[in-house]
């Protein structure tokens, strides 16, 4: 699928959290509008796909809108939108992103998110937390050493699973491998690494899938797409054809339970590493053993990252 590319000025970039995110971060940012890997298999079950607001009637996929301005608009809001989120959030904590990829392959020709990030040198939040299912992350290592000297950042790197393939679908936007060794080197580079399992995919391999995460992140976060897509039942995910290509490997991965026994193979391997859900996102671990079904998340312990 071809895609259509615009380029845009926006009136605010800075948008406040609600729903899903609320308890998250304060703020989400998005340097496009649309994502260039909605096409791969990470964007089969994306659940911005049924968002009307960014969608506008164009299939997921099939569009990317350039922020130009995106850097100077985050000048232009942050010292208003830092005061609201310390008054009212405890602190200015910014996500992004959860409606596009920061690190799509336009970003090497336009640098909407570069811009973003050297802006945030100058004036940064109290906390960053950026997302992504590319290993092109990589390119901006010696920003995020200095960035993370300004404020609290994490990288989360999305692995949903040791498997580069579903039947059916189509192959990720970054190779496995690629994404693992990114890890490693922000990791090593002194980042706060974390590998988000989101949406949770079959994993042949359990034990060995956890013990590569271990090695090359500083927590884990496990989400399935019950609950994880914003519906109590994964109904949004259940229109897309994920399921059956999941069912097709392992029926069993389409219950809430699979993420269970996914949780506690994910403690074995990193006890007090571990998050689940929106309380993952969130920096807030499950601590102790493997906790049974019933009591995720609500009697973990939290701890911040």
């Amino acid at each position: 699928m071809s895609i259509t590319l615009t380029e845009a000025t926006v009136a605010s970039i800075l948008t406040r959290s609600s729903g899903y995110l609320k308890t998250v971060c304060s703020h989400s940012l998005q340097p496009y509008r649309g994502c260039s890997f909605g096409n791969s298999l990470c964007g089969v079950g994306c659940y911005v796909r049924h968002n009307p607001f960014v969608n506008r009637g164009a299939e997921w996929g099939s569009f990317l809108e350039v922020r130009e301005n995106a850097a100077a608009a985050y000048c232009r809001q942050c010292d208003r939108e830092r005061r609201w989120a310390r008054a009212n959030r405890g602190r200015f904590s910014v996500f992004m992103s959860s409606a596009t990829d920061p690190f799509v392959p336009h970003e090497q020709r336009y640098g909407i998110t570069r811009d973003v990030l050297h802006a945030m040198l100058e004036n940064p939040p109290d906390e960053l937390i950026i997302q992504t299912h590319s290993h092109l992350v990589t390119r901006y290592l010696a920003i995020f050493r200095t960035l993370s000297q300004r404020c609290g950042l994490r990288v989360h790197i999305s692995i949903e699973s040791d498997r580069d393939r579903l039947p059916g679908l189509p192959p990720p936007a970054s190779p496995i491998a690629r994404r693992f060794e990114a890890a490693q080197q922000l990791r090593d580079a002194g980042i706060h690494m974390v590998i988000t399992v989101a949406p949770l995919l079959p994993i042949a391999d359990p034990d060995r899938f956890f013990q590569r995460v271990a090695a090359c992140a500083d927590a884990v976060v496990v989400d399935h797409f019950i609950g994880g897509d914003g519906t109590a039942t994964g109904a949004r995910t259940l229109r897309t054809p994920l399921p059956a290509a999941m069912a097709a490997v392992d029926p069993a991965c389409l219950d809430i339970s699979y993420r269970d026994a996914i949780l506690e193979r994910a403690l074995e391997q990193m006890p007090g590493r571990v998050g689940v859900g929106i309380d993952g996102f969130a920096g807030r671990l499950l601590s102790g053993p493997p906790v049974p079904r019933e009591a995720i998340p609500g009697a973990a312990s939290p701890a911040d990252y």
